[in-house]
């Protein structure tokens, strides 16, 4: 069949799409290949299903060739096989849940590893079936926070997946080579300059995992290459060996030393080189360590506060951290975070009746406050007035003056401090303001600033 371009159903545009933030996406769309329908989905126009169709074709081409058999599952799934393999919460808010008429439960799908497990387990009786090798190439759909990039980071997007049933760990080691050289096969058709690294299997689970990446200036991944062996990794998935040990025994006792005034590590360093000179260099960041606070939301939904002691001169790779991690999240902490860790495990023992009275003391109608405070949102300037007098004890007209009196109030000892941590739970833009010398109250010890959410030490 011949398609003239008379006939071809395609406008090309002039001006880059406004959405657009890479070159692949604004030349796809300018070019008349895909269309934006909402963010993260796009329909395909006869000219980018033709390249679709293509590389579909190369991939099935390859996967036949070494014995694999197609099928094709649903995207509409039923929670059941999820919620058996813990799945269904583990995948947190990065599914797509639904509902039928009936109230039965079901998702679309985001990969079918327990589908593709229970038709074998159905079809199939007996060891002497294995191996097996099946694939699919099909629409899979995830939950997105910031789809971007066009077809990079979507919500609807197509993929091959394919899995090996075995009997033994060698014929799994030989269904995985011939899978990786039936992958080399199809990015060398498909012209890409590509690299093959190490990777974690995240909510997929597995023991090993590699990824094939198409090297390009704008991506999703970023790995590292060692420049004289043939290891590679996605930065998630990188390993660094460990230091060999530095013997100290020449050094001069260790010793606790105070430092009030230091919220920074910068202010340390200058602390450091004050106080104790050094005769071969300066003091510098990397001579310190710091502790970087972040809070892990597990798959149930509880939240856990953890430090991460590192050097000075060093940032957390939150990526890296995230993908070790997976399929817990990581977020930034907040005060609040901290304060209510230290509470429960380690003031409120300590304190014991006194601190339960406190904290029973008027709760519940302060709470009332921060709920309202919560759901009038950038118009609560009226509730946190309100809720401020009643902690500070009389009608509050200026609310920094207000923030300063209560500061001084919980410095003296003289105000609930349970309520206070609580009452800052719903304003984030100055938690630490207030959390601060509560916490110092309640510890008699220093807290660090939480600038950048972390605390140095």
């Amino acid at each position: 069949m011949i398609l003239r371009m008379s006939s071809l159903f395609v406008r090309t545009l002039r001006e880059d799409p406004v959405d657009a933030e890479v070159p692949s996406h604004r030349l796809l769309v300018r070019a008349g290949y895909i269309r934006r329908v909402a963010p993260g989905i796009y329909t395909w126009l006869p000219l980018g299903l033709r390249v679709l169709r293509n590389i579909e074709r190369i991939v099935r081409e390859e996967m036949d060739s070494i014995g694999a058999q197609e099928l094709q599952f649903p995207a509409l799934l039923p929670r059941e096989p999820y919620e058996a393999t813990g799945r269904w919460t583990e995948y947190g808010d990065g599914i797509f849940r639904l509902k039928d008429r009936k109230g039965g439960d079901y998702l679309l799908g985001p990969t079918h590893e327990e589908l593709f497990t229970l038709v074998v387990k159905d079809l199939y009786s007996s060891y002497k079936d294995l191996p097996l090798w099946l694939y699919q190439i099909q629409t899979k759909y995830r939950d997105e926070a910031r789809p971007r990039a066009g077809l990079l980071r979507g919500r609807e997007f197509i993929m091959k997946d394919s899995y090996s049933f075995d009997t033994t760990d060698e014929g799994l080691e030989r269904s995985y080579a011939a899978h990786r050289d039936a992958y080399v096969k199809t990015f060398d058709r498909l012209g890409f300059d590509y690299v093959i690294v190490r990777a974690t299997s995240g909510a997929m689970g597995g023991s090993m995992s590699e990824e094939f990446l198409a090297t390009a200036e704008n991506g999703e991944d970023t790995y590292v290459r060692c420049s004289s062996c043939d290891y590679a990794a996605n930065v998630e998935a990188v390993q660094v060996r460990p230091p060999q040990p530095v013997p100290y025994d020449d050094v001069p006792a260790a010793h606790a030393e105070q430092t009030p005034d230091t919220p920074t590590i910068e202010t340390l360093v200058n602390h450091l080189n004050e106080k104790f000179p050094r005769d071969d260099r300066p003091w510098d960041a990397g001579d310190t360590l710091k502790n970087v606070l972040v809070v892990l939301k597990h798959p149930d939904g509880t939240r856990e506060p953890i430090a991460i002691g590192l050097p000075g001169d060093r940032d957390v790779d939150e990526k890296r951290l995230g993908g070790q991690l997976e399929p817990t999240e990581v977020e930034a902490a907040w005060a609040y975070d901290v304060a209510l860790d230290d509470l429960s495990e380690h003031i409120a023992p300590a304190l014991g009746e006194t601190f339960a009275a406190r904290r029973a003391k008027g709760l519940a109608r302060l709470l009332k406050y921060v709920r309202e405070v919560a759901r009038l949102g950038p118009s609560a300037d009226r509730a946190e007035r309100r809720a401020l007098g009643e902690l500070v004890g009389h009608e509050v007209s200026d609310l920094g003056e207000a923030r300063a009196e209560l500061c001084a109030a919980i410095d003296a000892g003289g105000v609930d401090l349970e309520r206070v941590i609580a009452f800052c739970a719903a304003r984030a833009d100055w938690t630490t303001e207030i959390v601060r010398p509560a916490m110092g109250a309640l510890a008699d010890r220093h807290y660090s600033p939480i600038g950048e959410r972390a605390i140095d030490g």
